[in-house]
């Protein structure tokens, strides 16, 4: 089931999810818990580069070890996310960028699956 609203191209869509969470963040309380899991959401940005050096890869061990670390950076995202406390009015959007973060985990595995021919 293909959602038309998430960009199939895949350095759109984890630029998009790493621009989600910059705004996303900014709207939080600021909480010390916030303030040291806000810090590990980078992981968030690091999935776009780390897709990015994995297209361009010189090999094809190169390019499995990109996609595993943006398969990592997005369990990493995940896992921060649902630490966040949101506040009531930021809930949905928080699960929203988790679920998100999950979707691109699965797309990874599944590239990383194909690729070493498991």
């Amino acid at each position: 089931m293909d959602d038309p609203s998430k960009p199939r191209d895949l350095e759109d869509r984890t630029f998009l999810f790493a621009q989600s969470i910059r705004a996303f963040v900014k709207t939080l309380p600021r909480t010390l818990g916030n303030t040291e899991d806000v810090r590990q959401l980078g992981a968030s940005g690091s999935v776009a580069a780390n897709w990015i050096e994995a297209d361009e890869a010189l090999s094809k061990k190169d390019f499995l070890m990109r996609t595993k670390i943006c398969r990592k950076e997005a369990k990493e995202s995940r896992l921060f996310l649902r630490l966040i406390e949101a506040g009531h009015d930021n809930i949905k959007r928080r699960d929203a960028l988790a679920a998100e973060a999950r979707e691109l985990t699965l797309i990874f595995s599944s590239i990383i699956l194909k690729a070493s021919g498991s």
